[in-house]
């Protein structure tokens, strides 16, 4: 006897491609109506990429086919249902005009220490920009701006809260909102709700840019913002070595599959600068970021050195950009703006052009 539960059970084992999770605890199974020895399922996900769609498609046919199924109406939806004017991503926080997701391969890159830098740098060139520490689990970027011992204010409907401020830049993070040191061990579906409220809840201004510092890898936090506001640019952070890169190939492939436009790599630690001679030398290996940008079709952002003056400006909360303006890293990190500058008017400059270009299309679905 074939019931709805069997073929949810059914439904469960089968794993969204590049994720670690099945589509029902995703959330992307929509409607299965059973009518006698007919089934028809409905699929929504958040991603427009053939692959993606053809790998689902004939795993579900598969699975469900040997359950003794013998007609199966399956609809596999993606974003592109309504017309590209209402955008195929809904915005959760439509005052913030480009987001920008910071994302690594694996955690110890630098990436928080280069989404606070690149933050105060896009603000140094007069954009009005915040920065949401999405690293749930470890929330580092108060500490570097010097905000650790702060907490946010609470509007006067005690439900939303104002976002703190340093160096020009608006900020939000788990970080203050729980005690220092506080272990976070959250399941996926709290993390989504954790990342919609830092979204919904908090006060942001009419921001030019919001640049999102992820957690490291590819998982919820990475699926729920691409479902969660149109995300302009994708960089990766990586460092040197061959193990980091093959990580951070995964970051990229991601992006791809969920339709994020790849703005490029930033190689961090690249080369170290001696604090007393200043001669630069290449402890992790150097260079071999280029390889994975030439690949996804990518610029190096960024070659970024170890400079004591950064570790030591994340430590006390004193930003290498903002304390050190005229250090190679900054300069480095000032350059990385201006390319990520033109690199989202461009985004911006094809999404216009392509909204005038584009009729309505009624119905986008992949019936099976």
């Amino acid at each position: 006897m074939i019931t709805q539960d069997l073929v949810i059970n059914t439904l469960k084992t089968i794993i969204y491609p590049n994720f670690q999770k099945d589509i029902v605890s995703f959330g992307f199974v929509k409607d299965i109506a059973l009518n006698n020895d007919v089934l028809a399922i409905r699929v929504e996900i958040p991603s427009n990429a053939t692959e993606v769609i053809n790998t689902l498609s004939k795993e579900i046919n598969e699975k469900i086919r040997a359950l003794g199924i013998s007609k199966l109406n399956l609809d596999i939806k993606t974003p592109k249902i309504e017309s590209p004017k209402k955008a195929a991503t809904r915005n959760l926080a439509p005052q913030i005009k480009q987001f920008v997701m910071v994302s690594s391969g694996k955690g110890g890159v630098g990436k928080s220490t280069t989404s606070v830098n690149l933050a105060i740098a896009l603000a140094q060139s007069g954009k009005k920009v915040g920065l949401l520490d999405a690293d749930i689990y470890g929330p580092n970027i108060p500490r570097m701006l010097g905000l650790n011992t702060n907490k946010p204010e609470v509007d006067q409907s005690g439900k939303k809260l104002y976002p703190l401020k340093a160096y020009g830049v608006e900020m939000m993070s788990m970080g203050v909102l729980y005690d220092e040191g506080q272990s976070l061990i959250w399941r996926g579906p709290m993390v989504m709700r954790a990342i919609e409220q830092m979204l919904t809840d908090v006060l942001w201004s009419e921001l030019d840019i919001l640049v999102i510092d992820m957690p490291p890898g590819t998982g919820d936090a990475q699926l729920t913002f691409a479902q969660s506001v149109p995300v302009s640019a994708g960089i990766v952070v990586t460092t040197p070595q061959k193990v980091s890169l093959d990580d951070s190939s995964r970051g990229l492939d991601m992006f791809k599959k969920l339709g994020i436009p790849i703005a490029g790599v930033v190689e961090n630690m690249s080369g170290f600068i001696c604090a007393n001679c200043g001669e630069e030398s290449d402890i992790f290996g150097k260079g071999a970021s280029k390889e994975l940008a030439s690949k996804y079709n990518t610029q190096i952002l960024a070659q970024i050195p170890l400079e004591t003056k950064i570790r030591e400006g994340g430590d006390l909360g004193k930003p290498v950009v903002f304390f050190h303006p005229d250090s190679i890293s900054s300069k480095c990190y000032m350059q990385m703006a201006d390319s990520i500058s033109s690199f989202l008017k461009r985004v911006k400059d094809e999404n216009l052009a392509d909204n005038k270009d584009i009729q309505p299309i009624h119905d986008h679905s992949h019936m099976h």
